[in-house]
C-alpha cells in the first residue's frame, strides 16, 4: 500500500468498482475519509484502505486541496504531509480538556475547538501558536458534551453545536453570541428526545442542516430556525439514522449522514432531497467524515460538513 494521499488517489480513481461495504444495488460509489472509533483514514471507491493515520478514535478531519489530511483526536490535532509526516501539531495543555474539530482556514489558520473549564475556540498559525482565541457558551461543565463540530462562517463569525444547550449559537470573533437556533423542538417531544445538535453546517441559500444525535434525526433550518426539511427513522425501513453525528451536503443536493451508533448494518448512508436513501456503507463507524469522490469524480468547492 502506498503510503501518500496522492498516490493512493489514483490507484483507487483506477480500480474497477467492486464493492466491500458499499451496497450493490447502488450505483453511487464514493471514496471518503472516515474520522472513526475503530479506523481514522481514507476508504476508495472500492471499499479498499488508501491511507490508515494507524491512530483511531479521531473526532473530525479534512483532506486539504494540497492533498494533506488535518486530523483532530480528543487530545491532539495532526497534519499530515504526502509523505505521512506530521507538519502541525497542537496538544491539548491539560489532561482533562477535549479537542473537537479542526478546521483549516481561507488566511492557511487553522480552527480548533477546546473544551474545558474554560470552553473555546483557538486560531493558531502554520507554527501552532495560538494567534486567537474565542470564549465559549456551552452551558454545562461536562467537558464531553460542551461543544461539537464548529465551522467558521464567511462572515468571520463561528457556528458552534452546544449538545447540552440543545443550541447551535453563532458567535462573533468577540465572543458575543449574535444568534442562536434551538433544537428542543416541542413537536419531536422537547429535550426528553434528547435532540442535541452535533453537526451545524451553514449553506449557502442561507439555510442550517443539523444532525440531531440521540434523538435521531437530521433537520435543515430555514434563517429564522423553523424546519422547512426533515428526516427520522419514521420514513425508513430498519431503522439507518443511529445516533446520527457527522454530515454533509453535497453539490448535487443529497446529504451524506453518519450514523456513529449503529454496532451494525449500516454506518453511513446518502438521502436525495426526496428521502430516499441512494447509497450506504457497512463497514467501518465514522463519528464524521469527508465525501472525497464520487464514480471517480472529485467533489467540486469547499466540502459543507
Amino acid at each position: 500500500m502506498k503510503s501518500t494521499f496522492k498516490v493512493g488517489l489514483i490507484s483507487f480513481l483506477l480500480m474497477p468498482l467492486f464493492l466491500a461495504g458499499q451496497q450493490p444495488s447502488s450505483s453511487i460509489h464514493h471514496s471518503f475519509f472516515i474520522a472513526g472509533p475503530q479506523f481514522t483514514g481514507i476508504i476508495g471507491e472500492a471499499g479498499e484502505v488508501v491511507w490508515d493515520s494507524k491512530k483511531p478514535s479521531a473526532r473530525d478531519g479534512y483532506v486539504l486541496k494540497n492533498g494533506n489530511i488535518l486530523i483532530c483526536w480528543a487530545d491532539e490535532v495532526r497534519e499530515y504531509n504526502k509523505k505521512k509526516e506530521v507538519i502541525l501539531k497542537y496538544k491539548r495543555s491539560e489532561d482533562d480538556m477535549e479537542l473537537g474539530t479542526a478546521v483549516r482556514l481561507s488566511n492557511g489558520n487553522t480552527m480548533i475547538t477546546e473544551s474545558g473549564t474554560q470552553p473555546r475556540i483557538v486560531e493558531i498559525n502554520k507554527k501552532g501558536e495560538v494567534v486567537k482565541s474565542v470564549p465559549l457558551q456551552p452551558e454545562t461543565d461536562n467537558v464531553h458534551m460542551q461543544t461539537r463540530m464548529a465551522r467558521k462562517l464567511k462572515n468571520g463569525n463561528y457556528l458552534v453545536p452546544h449538545l447540552l444547550a440543545f443550541a447551535v449559537k453563532e458567535y462573533q470573533p468577540d465572543g458575543t453570541i449574535v444568534n442562536t437556533f434551538s433544537t428542543d423542538f416541542e413537536a419531536f417531544g422537547g429535550r426528553k428526545a434528547e435532540t442535541w445538535p452535533f453537526t451545524a453546517i451553514r449553506m449557502k441559500n442561507g439555510n442550517t442542516l443539523v444532525t440531531l444525535t440521540h434523538g435521531n434525526r437530521v433537520v435543515e433550518l430555514d434563517p429564522k430556525g423553523e424546519i422547512i426539511w426533515q428526516i427520522d427513522n419514521s420514513i425508513f425501513e430498519g431503522d439507518p439514522l443511529v445516533d446520527p453525528c457527522g454530515a454533509q451536503r453535497l453539490p448535487n443536493g443529497n446529504t451524506v449522514i453518519a450514523s456513529y451508533g449503529a454496532q451494525k448494518g449500516i454506518k453511513m448512508f446518502e438521502v436525495d432531497k426526496n428521502k430516499n436513501i441512494v447509497w450506504t456503507y457497512n463497514d467501518h463507524r465514522a463519528h464524521h467524515f469527508q465525501i472525497l469522490t464520487t464514480n471517480s469524480k472529485p467533489l467540486k468547492g469547499a466540502p459543507l460538513k
